[in-house]
């Protein structure tokens, strides 16, 4: 969630036509009420998967997929599929009742079983899900990955139709939030054996298990919509008739569609936020996205590839941004300086509350300090025995800020850091995202977004081998501290904390990635659009109880 997809997920906007009074009105003033339930929303970028084993975000389709649970208001989970979920005392089995009328969006019974094929899909490395590192810590799992053992071993079972029983290695603090993604929500084995190759590649090749469908998407296009889902199991809560999708992508666009009444939520470039923050009609919404700079220790050029892998080279590049200035001048949108890679708000110390943020902070760090960066800077140079260095920035050009960020960034290494020079490389994002995977760059404007409440959504990511570590960093030492808090600490809550907190601080004292800032969007909002629920991690937007009045 660079975790591309998840920030332009993040830059979803929402608008709707108004609702007639229902009360009291015969059945065709209700229709009218019902048909005027729709809302139109915009994507910052195109979809290009709603194959939730292959996805890398489900800040839009966690609406038309359910797991077990889903996210209710403040990230805390709410009843899904499952009626209920159990735990055993010692936090290593649990065990899910499936909802009597839980149904496919075909109307065929959902059953225990369309879980376990569907972990079983996901977790297969035939699949290349980005995601398969989340299920370390359920039975087997790691192996399956390896390849060492096979899908159907992991620790995933159906006892009957209702029941499903999950095994896990060790006990997992933050599971049942985790259970609430729609990555581990069920497929149905039959209807994707008739599909075949087509399945996924448009809305009319999928079952929906959640409060929409999806229509009109046919892989590429720029429009799509999602209808109720008449048989989703609590298909009474649900207000809206429609949504409708379009691709815009720029903010003036955006800005111009929200004047003609066609958008009731759109987001603002940092420009807009200094003409229109006194408005009525601004409104932030916060995420734990951070972005940050990643650093390719592998970079095909060698010269590069040793200039990176000096800390000195890193940590001038990091001091020599002014955060305070790129959030608050810059950017103007409520966006704050981060203390490290893992975002603040999002879990807090176990006996003193403190915010993890606060813990993993390591002084002279992500700190402004001009000085001591051209100290680092002239030692980092030396060591290479050079006088000069040119490197190229890599980023997307689809979020709101991206031109502001890389002009930003650029005009203060030239200033700061004598001999650099830097070539900035902006292009789409899906272009970026491949290029990074790759291993193609140097410098990588790259981000994550928390998929649960718990600093591991973070750690994760910086392990070695993980599919989202770009630059192949690598610390044996991160790695133990990591086994450690997933392992032998992991039933202990202040322990696993420390292990946690350690490794942080050693990832922001390297600066192995440099955090640039945790993202808060701001948008125009009409004051009809009801019921929105926006989590600070995991599937952000939830429209289930969204209305319009």
């Amino acid at each position: 969630m660079s975790k591309f997809k998840k920030l332009a997920a993040a830059g979803l906007s929402v608008s709707a036509a108004l609702l007639l009074a229902a009360c009291g009105t015969n059945g065709a003033a209700q229709k009218t009420s019902r048909d005027k339930q729709v809302l139109n929303l915009s994507a910052t970028a195109p979809l290009d998967t709603i194959d939730i084993s292959k996805a890398t975000g489900y800040g839009q389709t966690g609406n038309v997929f359910e797991s077990f649970y889903r996210l209710g208001k403040k990230g805390t989970p709410a009843p899904g599929l499952a009626k209920e979920g159990q735990v055993s005392k010692d936090g290593k089995t649990w065990t899910f009742k499936i909802r009597p009328n839980a149904k496919w969006s075909n109307g065929e019974k959902i059953t225990a079983q369309d879980f376990v094929y569907s972990w079983h899909r996901t977790i297969n490395p035939k699949t290349a899900s980005p995601y398969s590192y989340l299920f370390s810590g359920i039975k087997n799992a790691d192996a399956i990955i390896a390849g060492k053992k096979r899908p159907s071993s992991l620790g995933i079972s159906a006892k009957g139709q209702d029941t499903v029983i999950v095994k896990l290695d060790k006990p997992i603090a933050y599971f049942k939030v985790l259970m609430a993604y729609p990555l581990f929500g069920p497929q149905n084995e039959a209807f994707i054996k008739k599909t075949g190759k087509k399945y996924a590649t448009s809305s009319k090749y999928m079952l929906y298990s959640g409060p929409f469908k999806m229509t009109g998407w046919k892989g590429t296009n720029d429009s799509w919509s999602f209808v109720k889902n008449g048989q989703y199991w609590d298909k009474q809560a649900v207000k809206l008739q429609k949504i409708n999708y379009q691709v815009v992508k720029t903010t003036n666009t955006g800005y111009q569609l929200y004047q003609q009444g066609k958008l009731d939520l759109t987001p603002l470039s940092s420009e807009q936020v200094k003409q229109l923050k006194t408005s009525k009609d601004y409104r932030t919404y916060g995420y734990s996205y951070v972005a940050f700079l990643a650093y390719n220790f592998k970079a095909k050029n060698p010269v590069v590839k040793k200039a990176l892998s000096n800390k000195n080279i890193r940590l001038a590049m990091s001091l020599a941004l002014d955060r305070k200035t790129l959030t608050t001048k810059v950017f103007g949108d409520g966006s704050t300086v981060p203390k490290g890679f893992v975002s603040s708000g999002l879990a807090y110390d176990p006996a003193s509350k403190r915010d993890f943020a606060d813990e993993q902070e390591v002084a002279n760090t992500v700190d402004y300090d001009e000085k001591l960066a051209e100290k680092h800077w002239r030692a980092g140079l030396k060591a290479l025995g050079s006088k000069k260095l040119t490197i190229t920035l890599l980023a997307s050009n689809e979020s709101t800020n991206a031109d502001a960020l890389t002009q930003y960034i650029q005009s203060q290494w030239t200033k700061v850091l004598k001999g650099i020079s830097v070539k900035v490389s902006s292009i789409p994002g899906k272009n970026a995202y491949a290029k990074a995977g790759d291993g193609d760059f140097d410098v990588y404007v790259s981000g994550w977004g928390g998929d649960f409440n718990d600093p591991m959504t973070f750690m994760q990511i910086m392990e070695s081998g993980t599919s989202y570590n770009y630059g192949k960093w690598t610390s044996a030492k991160y790695d133990a501290l990591i086994k450690r808090a997933l392992n032998q600490d992991a039933n202990d809550p202040q322990k696993r904390w420390n292990d946690l907190v350690a490794a942080a601080r050693l990832v922001n004292s390297e600066q192995a990635i440099t955090p640039i800032y945790q993202q808060t969007t701001a948008y125009l909002q009409k004051s009809k659009v009801k019921g929105i629920i926006h989590n600070n991690a995991g599937t952000q937007w939830s429209y289930k109880y969204a209305y319009i009045k």
